[in-house]
Parts: structure tokens; sequence; C-alpha cells
């Protein structure tokens, strides 16, 4: 039983229904297991370990997911933004492999360049989209019957590696299809139903929209390229349901929206959001234009196959219209686990902390892989250390305070730079901030901002932030550093880079 399976169901049972809708062409489900059947034997033929895409989000990475999974190869999409030496250093870890994509650069990488091993098998996209259409189905229906694959390796996505070099994650098929067969019911999407996918391939939540979408049997409208108008221009003319953004996406989304345009997205009931920490205000300004529309805000890790909390669209209605504070608290929220997941919060020895204290998520589930090529990380207990800062209210829901190596560590007291952020984003001038640790002589870490100011507004005195933060906090949060800046780096799915802004005011 491998994710193979759940393609082959949505084929059998709506063979003619749409699955697919990406560069003014359309492919049912019939079309898109052949074009499966085909890329496995392409693969096998290939003699490859790996299938990799280089390239941005089409038919082709749909078509390689499937195939991969038939021919018992694990599929590998790598980020083609990367830099030569970068990429070049994966795609000799995945050697010999199948690679589809952008086909000039993988052969400037090639052997001539040193960059990669000898070995690989490279398509344009053009050329493996129409090999895998030329088998014919009784040839390329082969698929080995009664084979239990489902440890096998199904995806292994690379980190991004910031101090060292990107770990190679792996994701078996019993991971994905625990996550989709215990959180989306099969054919449970209507005919019109319809989910745009703008996320890059090479992310964990592309992939799960992909499997989740094919298992509802929900038609896939792909954005290769994300832009807010063509994302808008797309919504609008394929009619679609269901979206997947990330904040950033958000926020430019609502930005390019003349007014009273979001009344023309009539077709749009749900969309879900997450890759990064959600700004308050954005949220809320989102609530209040799209009033009918349901917001759910989905945390998970590439290590746990997607989506491990959520918070649904009934709580983002309650805590934005509660008068309760503890309600209200509960938009910056990511919700409850999800009933197949269970969740602990530990200190630094391991023990599982009372409702309200901090300190690191552990995760445990037949979807949490935790398991990367060069060790498992899950522990004895297969409880995974997700390196995530959090902690739980009485209630259950989860609150995220940033990556645990965020934590900034002043005299020996650790400092969590989410409150200092959520409190600089109270003054109106203030449109996004981050705090981190900087180098010190006298505590070892001092703390550090960077502050966007919102257009049209003047720049605040450095000693009232230093106030405002003494008197809501206390003193040991009070910024060494301040730097105003035109806006923070975050990387395509939303996330701060904080080695980045760490790197600017250590300078």
């Amino acid at each position: 039983m491998n994710i193979s399976l759940l393609l082959e169901m949505a084929a059998e049972a709506a063979p003619d229904r749409v699955a697919l809708a990406c560069d003014d062409k359309r492919w049912t489900y019939a079309d898109l297991l052949a074009a499966a059947r085909g890329a496995c034997e392409l693969i096998r033929e290939s003699g490859c370990s790996h299938v990799a895409l280089l390239d941005e989000s089409s038919v082709a990475a749909v078509i390689m997911l499937f195939g991969a999974a038939l021919a018992g190869v694990p599929y590998c999409p790598l980020n083609y933004r990367l830099a030569n030496q970068e990429l070049g250093a994966l795609l000799g870890r995945i050697a010999p492999a199948m690679i589809v994509g952008d086909k000039p650069r993988i052969i400037r990488l090639g052997p001539a360049g040193a960059r990669i091993e000898a070995g690989h098998t490279v398509f344009s996209r053009a050329e493996f989209t129409q090999k895998v259409q030329e088998f014919t189905p009784a040839a390329a229906d082969r698929r080995d019957s009664g084979a239990d694959d489902s440890e096998a390796i199904a995806v292994q996505l690379f980190t991004s590696g910031t101090t060292a070099a990107p770990k190679a994650a792996i994701l078996r098929h019993s991971n994905l299809l625990s996550y989709i067969l215990g959180t989306v019911e099969f054919a449970s999407a209507g005919e019109a139903d319809a989910a745009l996918v703008s996320v890059p391939p090479y992310h964990i939540a592309g992939i799960s929209l992909l499997l989740g979408s094919i298992h509802a049997q929900r038609r896939i409208v792909m954005l290769p390229v994300f832009t807010p108008e063509t994302w808008l221009k797309l919504a609008v003319s394929e009619r679609v349901t269901n979206a997947f953004v990330v904040p950033t996406m958000l926020s430019r989304i609502i930005a390019a929206l003349a007014p009273g345009e979001h009344k023309n997205l009539g077709a749009l009931r749900a969309v879900s959001y997450g890759g990064g920490k959600m700004p308050l205000e954005l949220i809320r300004k989102a609530l209040e234009l799209m009033p009918d529309i349901d917001f759910t805000n989905s945390y998970g890790l590439t290590e746990t196959s997607s989506t491990v909390a959520l918070l649904g669209p009934d709580d983002h209605r309650k805590a934005h219209t509660a008068d309760d504070p503890g309600v209200r608290a509960r938009l910056t929220s990511v919700g409850k686990p999800l009933p197949t997941i269970e969740l602990e919060i530990r200190d630094a020895q391991g023990c599982v902390l009372p409702f309200g204290q901090a300190g690191e998520i552990h995760v445990r589930g037949d979807q949490v892989s935790g398991e990367y090529t060069e060790r498992c990380a899950r522990d004895a207990d297969g409880w995974f250390p997700t390196r995530d800062a959090g902690y739980l209210d009485e209630h259950g829901y989860l609150f995220l305070l940033g990556r645990a190596d965020d934590v900034i560590v002043r005299g020996g007291e650790n400092i969590s730079p989410g409150a200092i952020e959520d409190l600089l984003l109270t003054d109106p001038a203030i449109v996004d901030a981050c705090a981190v640790g900087v180098p010190c002589a006298e505590w070892g870490e001092a703390i550090g901002i960077a502050v966007v100011i919102r257009d049209g507004h003047s720049c605040p005195r450095e000693d009232d932030l230093r106030q405002l933060i003494r008197n809501r906090l206390r003193s040991s949060r009070v910024p060494h550093r301040i730097m105003f800046v035109k806006e923070l780096p975050y990387n395509e799915m939303g996330k701060l880079l904080r080695r980045e802004v760490r790197t600017l005011l250590a300078g």
C-alpha cells in the first residue's frame, strides 16, 4: 500500500472528472493515472535511485509524485531558487537521479562543471510530459500487486540548512497515508470544488495539498509562480473554492484587492494558512474583509507529514468577536492538536510541563516521521522533538513562541522574542518587527530589534520603544540595539529569516 493508491481510487471512482487545471490544459483523473503509469515505466528504465523535480509547480510535479510511488523510488523535489553550488551539492547526494525541470541549468551543473556526479537522466518539463503520455496502459500498468511497500520512502525533502548542510528528511508512504486518510474523507468534494495550489512544490504543504485534493477528488488549480494579481485572476476565472496561503501571500492579496472586489470571489469558501507566523492585525483584517470565508490556521512540519494542529473557522470567528480576553487570544494560537496526534510541552530535561508553561513541543503519531537519511530523531517511545517552542493553555490551545534556537539567553535568562514582537506591533506606526539575540560581553546575549515603519507614519523615538517594553514587560526585555529597516527578510513560505536579522544587528 502506498500513496499511488489515492490516485488509483480517484481514477476508478471518477475517471472523467477533471483532476487538474494547469497551463490552460485540463487533465482528468484517468489522464493523470495513465501519465503516472507512463512515468513509472520511464523511471524504471532510467535505473535511477531518486526522482527529482527542479522546476516550478506544474503537471509534471503531480505526475512525478505518483509515478515515483508506482516505481518504488523516492520523490525529491528540489528548491530551484538555490545557488548553483548548493544545488549541485544536493544533486550529488541523490545520484543517479531522474531529474525533470530546468534542463540547461542541470546540464551546466553536470560532470563538466565537476559539481555533481555522473549518471543523471535529465528531461525538460515538456519532454517528460510528452514521453509519459506515449506509454500505452497495457505496457505501463505493471505495478507489482500484493507487495507491502508502506514503509518504503515516498518523499525526500531537503531542509533549509542555515549553519550546516541541509538534512534530508524522509517521509514514508505510511506517514503520508496516515495523515491523508486521517484528515480527508474520500470523494468528499463536489464536482465544482477547486483548490488553488500556489506554494512551491518542494515544500511539504504543496505535497500534502496535492495528496489531499486527489483523495477528496477536488479539482487542483495550479499556479506556478505566485503574484497577488495572478492569484486573484485565477481564483475568479477557475471559481476556486479552497486555497492555502502563507501569511505574506495573504497580506499581498488583501493589499491588491480593489474596494469591494472581495465580493467577486463568491466561489471562495475556505482559506487555510500556515508556514509562518500570522500577524494578528492581518488575520483580523482578513476576517473583517471576508467574513463569509472559513479561515483555518494549520501548524505542522516537514517531519510530521504536514499539519499536526488546527485552529478552525469557528474558533477564528469566536476569537475575533469575543469579549473574553482568553478567548480573543486564541486568534494568535495554532489551535488544538489533531485527534490522531499526541502533543506534549517539555522542559530542557524532558519533563512534561503543565498548562501555561513554555517549553519545547514534542509530537507523536503515525504521520510523524521524524527521520532523516542520516538518523532518526524520534525517541524510543516514538516522540519527535520539533525544536519549536510553545505552550498549551488550560483549554488545550497551542501557542507558538518561535524556534527553540531563537530563544534569547541573556545572563542565563531565557527570553522569547515573540512577546517583544507582539508588543511592538501594538504601536500603530509599526507594521513588522523582529527581536533577536546579539553578542554582548556583559550578558552573553543582549536584545536587538529590527522594526519596519508603516507607510504614512512617522518613525517612533528609540527611547519611546524602550520605555514601552520596560513598562509592559520588564527591564531585561529592553533592547540594547534598535534598527529601523525598510522590510524584514522572509523566505518564499513566509518564514522570518532571523539569522539574517541577527547578522544585520550584530554588524
